[in-house]
Order: structure tokens, then sequence, then C-alpha cells
């Protein structure tokens, strides 16, 4: 999947079934693709499936049976002992009739299956009830249904459980007989496996959801497209690892929705990385300039230098207090260094029109002078900046300066330093929102970095990126990123082709890191020690899988 990326105005998204369009109004001239995979919101989910069954055209219960094999499938992968006891917990919708099917299918193989159907309402919905019917028929099968009285088994720590309660369907929190029921889920010793979504979790935002009432799950099977929540660190506790099961939902009806969220993918990145021309020569790839560093901060300074030439730009200036100049040109030989007249902080700007990018602030600090030369260089720049670390902190307190971001520029808070600028946020799902709507207003790139860092873009979508692992949370991967993008930028790369890229690369050799070294032993100068290796799997993922 693939979409266009201008520096434009973002309008509301449409509905399958509308008719609108949309306008846009451009403010710069810059344009290139973004890809990935398109994440849906609950209500989309219905609509696909809806649009999926009248125009394969698919009977609703035959749609049911394509996913519970798909789930029952990969059970049977993941879980081979035919001597464990498997436990479906269903509930009355489809997400239970899901469940029911899937405990049909795993009976029909040998394996131990009993199914608990809660039906404390006597409603069911009309593919549940015939699924309900055919477990009934199928020889070994063990149902029991919950109409009054709750019935629980007693589990052990080998058993599997499947969640089927609720799915994306559910619109308010877990209450009742069900919260009871899905509490002692979470507090049993056995292996959970929710279908599509933890029972009790909502697709998009939890921030007042009574989490105690969400079933904790070890591994979440969700059907076709992840969900919104599992990319937010709120929910981790609750979805486990998530695997995406194809069921062969409507490609037309997936093109016709309209979304604003995406999930970054492998393939269509490797279409932005660039071969270097023949001919290339240092003044062809870009001279990158960086602000960084102050006393104590020599750290931050020359691991962003070394990333940026690392990640392969032509030629990098650094500007630096006087008192950094040997470690830097000891430690960092390859770079050119522009001394501040200050010892000790950033105090004044030079004139960086000459550079084809500029990033700041890694290690800079929070001194009144600096904040003077960072302002100076907002109002000189005219192309796009990195902008990171303190120059952030020094943003969230002249919050009047945004309006002076050069259009396109990337800035990269972790949730702290977003949180400075935007306001307290009681959720990833509010902050990210709140990111989305300052890259729309002051036309720029947010980076919300973290786990599955989110891209905001000035359009309004927002990308998840899903490289990179618990052991890139370390002091100094955030100035390795700086570098990168900073250096992607000299080089050519427009905007929304140099974050994405270089987000992804930051990650990926951060994953490759930790295969070789582990994740506790994973420190920030070895993102940039991989970089190589993660252009080479880029380049040629075979060669890198395979070594």
């Amino acid at each position: 999947m693939n979409f266009t990326c201008y520096s434009v105005n973002f309008f509301a998204e449409d509905s399958l079934f509308s008719a609108k369009s949309r306008t846009f109004v451009p403010v710069l001239h810059q344009v290139s693709t973004f890809n990935g995979m398109k994440i849906l919101t609950g209500g989309q989910f219905r609509e696909l499936d809806r649009y999926t069954i009248e125009n394969e055209p698919i009977a609703s219960i035959e749609l049911m049976e394509r996913a519970s094999r798909a789930v029952a499938d990969e059970i049977l992968r993941r879980w081979p002992d035919e001597t464990q006891r498997i436990f479906v917990f269903a509930g009355p919708g489809g997400n239970g009739g899901d469940g029911l099917a899937t405990a049909r299918m795993l009976t029909e193989t040998g394996r131990m299956v009993t199914a608990y159907l809660f039906n404390v309402n006597g409603r069911l919905n009309p593919d549940c009830e015939t699924n309900r019917d055919r477990l009934v028929q199928t020889e070994g099968a063990t149902l029991i249904e919950i109409t009054t009285e709750l019935v629980f088994p007693d589990l052990r720590s080998d058993d599997l459980v499947i969640d089927a309660l609720f799915g994306t369907g559910l619109s308010k929190p877990i209450s009742g007989g069900f919260a009871l029921v899905t509490k002692r889920l979470s507090q049993s010793p056995c292996t959970i496996v929710s279908i599509d979504i933890p029972s009790g979790l909502m697709c998009e935002d939890n921030a007042y959801n009574d989490t105690s009432s969400v079933v904790r799950a070890d591994a979440t099977l969700s059907i076709q497209l992840p969900k919104l929540a599992f990319f937010f660190s709120e929910s981790q506790r609750f979805v486990g690892d998530f695997t995406l099961l194809p069921i062969g939902l409507s490609e037309e009806g997936l093109n016709y929705l309209k979304s604003h969220l995406w999930l970054t993918e492998e393939a269509e990145v490797r279409q932005l990385l660039r071969r270097r021309p023949r001919f290339a020569h240092k003044g062809t790839m870009g001279h990158a300039f960086l602000v960084v560093g102050s006393r104590g901060m020599a750290g931050a300074a020359i691991l962003s230098a070394r990333a940026a030439l690392r990640t392969g730009v032509g030629k990098l200036t650094l500007h630096l207090p006087y008192s950094m100049l040997d470690i830097l040109q000891s430690s960092v030989p390859e770079a050119i260094v522009q001394m501040d007249i200050d010892a000790d902080t950033i105090s004044s700007a030079y004139d960086a029109n000459d550079y084809q990018a500029i990033g700041i602030g890694p290690g800079i600090g929070r001194h009144h002078h600096t904040a003077t030369a960072f302002h100076a260089y907002l109002q000189q720049q005219v192309g796009p900046m990195v902008i990171d670390a303190d120059a952030l902190n020094i943003l969230a307190t002249n919050q009047d300066w945004l309006r002076e971001l050069p259009p396109d520029s990337i800035l990269t808070p972790h949730p702290k330093e977003l949180d400075r600028i935007v306001g307290h946020c009681s959720s990833s799902f509010e902050r990210m929102n709140r990111a989305r709507n300052l890259a729309i207003t002051h036309k720029v790139f947010v980076v919300v970095k973290g786990h599955y860092s989110q891209i905001c873009t000035p359009t309004g979508n927002v990308l998840f990126n899903p490289t990179g692992n618990p052991g890139m949370a370390t002091a100094g991967s955030g100035d390795v990123l700086t570098g990168i993008l900073t250096s992607l930028l000299a080089q050519g790369y427009l905007p929304c082709e140099a974050v994405q890229l270089g987000i992804y690369l930051h990650g990926l050799a951060g994953d490759l890191a930790a295969v070789e070294l582990g994740e506790e032993c994973l420190v920030a100068s070895d993102i940039i020690r991989f970089l190589p290796a993660a252009f080479s799997h880029l380049r040629n993922p075979s060669v890198t899988s395979a070594s």
C-alpha cells in the first residue's frame, strides 16, 4: 500500500461508502510517496467485513469460517502438544463465533478442547449461534453454555486458553459477570491467546477504560490488520506478542477506506533507499551541519557526528564550544569543526545557509545564550532542520518560536519532551493526536520516539515504525538518530523520505546489534556500528538473513 505525501492541509477521513472528496492546498513543491500497511478503526474493520461479504461475495458465516481456520492453524503451529488442554472462552457476538468455530476445528484434529459459551442474556449473534450448533454436533466436542450460574475451570500453568469473549465491536468497558470472568482469566497461570484483540481492550483510546477488566493475553492473533491500540505502551501488558492472520478481506474495500494511520513495511522502505551515483564525490553527497555539545556533553556531539558520517554524507561540519575541539578532532577526524567563541556552550549562530541540512540539539544544554543562538538559526534557516533534545526543551519554553520553524523540519521528541511542548497527555492516544496536530499546525514532521516510533506528518498522516527494541532505551540513542536524519537530508532525500528511511534504519541497526550483543549490552555507539549491516539488509535482505 502507498499514498502520496504533500506538504498540505489535511481534511477529515472519508467513509467507505461516502462520495466526499478532498481538497488539498499545497504549501511546498516537494512531493514523495509514503508507504505502509493501513491501520483501521474498529468501525472501519466492520465496514471492511461488510464490503467483503457484499462484493466478494461471501456469506458472513463463511467469512467467519475463513478467519477461524487461520486462527486454528496458527494455534496448531505454535502449540503443537497434543496432550495440552485447550479452553475456549466465547462471548455472544462475532468474536465468540470465531472462538466456537476454532474450538470445532481443533477438536476435529483430536485436540482436547472445552468451550465455555457465555450466553447470559439468551441472545447470540446469528453466526455465533450457528457455530454453537455445529460444535454440539462435532464428535468429541465439549461445550458448556453458561446462562445463569458462572462455571469456571480450574486452570493449570500448562493449559492454553483462547479468549474470544469480545472483539473489536466493544463500545464500553466490561462490567458485571463478564468483568469477573476476565479478571479471573488474567489471574490464572495458563497461557492466554486472544482472537483479534484482547477482550475489553478498545481498538483506539483506552484512557478512560477500566483496564482492570481487560484480558492479559500472552499472544494476540489479529485478523488481517493490526489494531491501533497495539502500538501504544499502555496496551503491551494486554496484547503480548501480536501476529497478523490474513484472511483475504477485500483489497478493493481496503483501498476505499481512508485512514491517516499506517505501519511502515520493509519492502516499501527499501524502495526509498537510493543508489550512490558512480561519479559521486564528497561535493555531490551533501554537506551537513550539526550544532551540538556543551561542557560535559561531548559524547552527544561525537555520537551524532559519527552517525551522520556513517549514513553517507559527503562532508560534515560541527559547531561546538571551543573547549571540545581536541576531543572531537581526535574522535571524529573526518569532521570539520567550527568553534564557538564560548568554551562551554553554544553562544552564537554561524551562517548555515551554505549547508544542505542542519541538525541542532544533542547535548547543547539550555543556557540562555544557547537559546538565543538557536533562535538565530531558526530565523536564518530556509530549508528543513532536524531539531532534537535540548533544542526541543528550549522550544517548549519559547512557544512563539514554533511559528518560525522552517516548513518540513523534523522534530524528534521522546514523550516527556513532547509533553513539555504540547502539555501533559493522559495516554499515548492523546499524545499521538497532539503530536499530529502540532505537525499539521506548523507544517513539520514530529517523531514521537519509542517502541513503534510515530512519524506525524504535515499532512496529518501518522506512520508507526516497526523496527527497534528495548535495548535502544539507552543514553545517546537519540543523538545517533539526529545524525542519521541530518545526513539523509543533506544527501538530497526529501524530508518525508528521510524521516521514514532514517527512523527505520536507526531501529534496524539496533535490532541487528541486539541479535549479536543482546538488548542488555547494547549502547548507542553499537547502533552506529551496525548501520552498515542495516544498509546491507535493505540492499539485499537475503544475504543479511543468511549470514
